[in-house]
């Protein structure tokens, strides 16, 4: 009996931008910034890159925080010691995670410098940016403004202790600092003053309807994104200064309001997916390619951020494309809700779970990507532990799929000599191929959505189909009595294997690599089943993960 037919047919390549949000170059990072954002962005990346469109995956240090200045004072150091030490561990998490980049940059660049500027004038020429007077937080004792992050208070809306004056962690909503109750500063923890204080405004007001039209037209985003922000647009935006008075950060392009003040960050970076993708394009010697992903109305953007950056991704950025005009607007926003841990949001800056380079000590970084896609907050806060990440890795990466390579390649090496190329598959092959060409089109279905965890689950559903298999077919006993049969049953294992490598790529893309590599093949497929070469040796790879005790 022949193999299953195999139909991986693809439609025309598409231009999909993959925007990820950009870390404050202000501290280490930890695994619900990684599960946040950053390795469902790289697994979505990877297997649109596998199936052929034309991804560019942007993001970069984000470098005028606030909390960078935070730090900066509580360290008595400048701004630029804080970004340059951090970026520089930024790139180290990258490259051990096999983080695959087009474009990671910072905000400290020129070409962001011109962007932002040049994206600042255009909505002001447009009339969506005006000049207006605010109240500002102001501490007496240092005789100076305050930053939206120097000012922290109770949340109106929740009541939650520790709200900044840009936003409340803990239920989502964007703040100003004399909206608080009781407001602080942070650089001494005395009661913040409120002066009059000259700014310019992005008009949020004039796009509010402009905006709920665009969110009624979104389908199939998830529930917790979408139902936010329409609320959010239905209550009635407030228009927000996009300046501040501030000496770190991109000076303001014709400034009518005087020295010491700055672009405001939270206008500003969001800027840097624009930015970071027309660097790109002079990195790569096109300098128009960009405009295929931001101009094309067939190119897709995807942004990929925590629950917390709802409002700047789902709200803010995209009012300021349309006050901007002409450029593409977000596709999706497929946000994650927080990690926990022992019921608290992991945070590095309140000491709530390890940093990630402590994992990375101590982890392979394949078992530490698999055990966090394992448990994506996709649509709820999700609690995680080590003993959890342990179980998975030992019952999950070791038992199951380690051993399954293992013990298949190790019966296909000792017996090489006794194989009999001449086999025919049975139905109960075809069946197992026939899976991997279902678990192919179900898992990428599933990607395509944004529903990572669900389809790592499926690839690993098919795994355990292969080892129930084999536990049905028993090569090692076959081959004592019938070498063709059992050449079969190896070839149909080894080709449904090679399968699963290629499924778990974007999840695991180094041990993956490493067992494809094993294999020959008399065809190569990107995303589907491969014709393996009859006859041919495996390299012998060893145990692919090791068991945590």
């Amino acid at each position: 009996m022949n193999g299953p037919k195999k139909d991986y047919s693809y439609c025309m390549s598409k231009n999909i931008l993959v925007s990820v949000a950009w870390p404050y170059a202000s501290g280490s990072r930890h695994l619900g910034h990684i599960g946040g954002a950053y390795l469902p962005a790289d697994i979505f990346a990877r297997y649109n890159r596998m199936i052929g469109n034309n991804v560019i995956m942007v993001s970069g240090s984000d470098v005028h925080g606030t909390p960078i200045t935070v730090r900066a004072d509580d360290e008595g150091v400048e701004p630029i010691e804080i970004v340059n030490r951090y970026h520089a561990e930024f790139l180290s998490y990258w490259e051990k995670l096999n983080i695959q980049w087009d474009n990671y940059t910072t905000t400290m660049t020129d070409n962001h410098k011109e962007v932002t500027q040049e994206m600042f004038l255009k909505i002001k020429e447009n009339g969506f940016i005006e000049k207006n007077k605010s109240i500002q937080a102001f501490d007496p004792k240092e005789n100076k403004f305050l930053p939206d992050r120097y000012v922290e208070g109770e949340c109106p809306k929740c009541n939650y202790l520790e709200a900044r004056g840009d936003q409340c962690d803990s239920c989502g909503i964007t703040l100003d600092p004399e909206e608080l109750i009781n407001p602080k500063s942070k650089i001494n923890g005395n009661p913040a003053e409120f002066k009059e204080t000259e700014h310019y405004f992005l008009k949020l007001s004039a796009l509010n309807d402009k905006l709920a039209d665009w969110l009624n037209t979104k389908k199939g985003w998830r529930p917790h994104v979408i139902n936010f922000s329409k609320s959010f647009v239905d209550e009635g935006l407030q228009d927000r200064a996009i300046t501040r008075d501030l000496d770190w950060g991109i000076e303001i392009p014709d400034n009518e309001l005087g020295d010491g003040k700055k672009i405001y960050v939270w206008f500003e970076a969001v800027i840097g997916y624009l930015s970071a993708s027309k660097e790109w394009a002079v990195n790569n010697g096109t300098p128009e390619a960009w405009k295929d992903f931001w101009l094309d109305e067939n190119a897709e953007s995807y942004y990929f951020v925590g629950k917390d950056n709802v409002p700047f991704h789902a709200i803010i950025w995209p009012a300021m494309l349309l006050a901007y005009g002409d450029l593409n607007l977000p596709t999706n926003v497929p946000a994650n809700q927080y990690i926990l841990i022992k019921g608290e949001k992991a945070s590095a800056s309140r000491g709530v779970g390890k940093t990630l380079n402590d994992y990375l000590d101590e982890w392979n970084p394949d078992s530490l990507r698999y055990s966090l896609a394992s448990i994506l907050p996709e649509q709820n806060d999700s609690e995680i532990s080590e003993d959890e990440m342990i179980r998975r890795n030992n019952e999950e990466l070791v038992a199951a799929w380690g051993n399954l390579v293992q013990r298949v390649f190790s019966q296909y090496i000792n017996n090489f000599d006794d194989l009999d190329t001449t086999f025919e598959y049975e139905k109960i092959d075809v069946d197992v191929l026939e899976g991997a060409k279902t678990c192919f089109k179900t898992t990428g279905e599933m990607i395509e959505k944004v529903e990572l965890k669900s389809s790592l689950q499926n690839v690993m559903a098919y795994v355990n189909s292969i080892n129930a298999y084999l536990n049905e077919t028993e090569p090692w006993k076959v081959i004592k009595t019938d070498r063709k049969r059992a050449s079969g049953i190896l070839h149909c294992a080894i080709t449904a294997i090679d399968a699963c490598a290629t499924m778990f790529t974007p999840f695991m893309p180094t041990t993956s690599q490493i067992v494809s590599d094993a294999i020959q093949k008399d065809d190569q497929n990107n995303w589907g089943i491969n014709e393996i070469k009859k006859g041919a040796p495996l390299k012998n790879i060893g145990h692919l993960f090791k068991k945590f005790d």
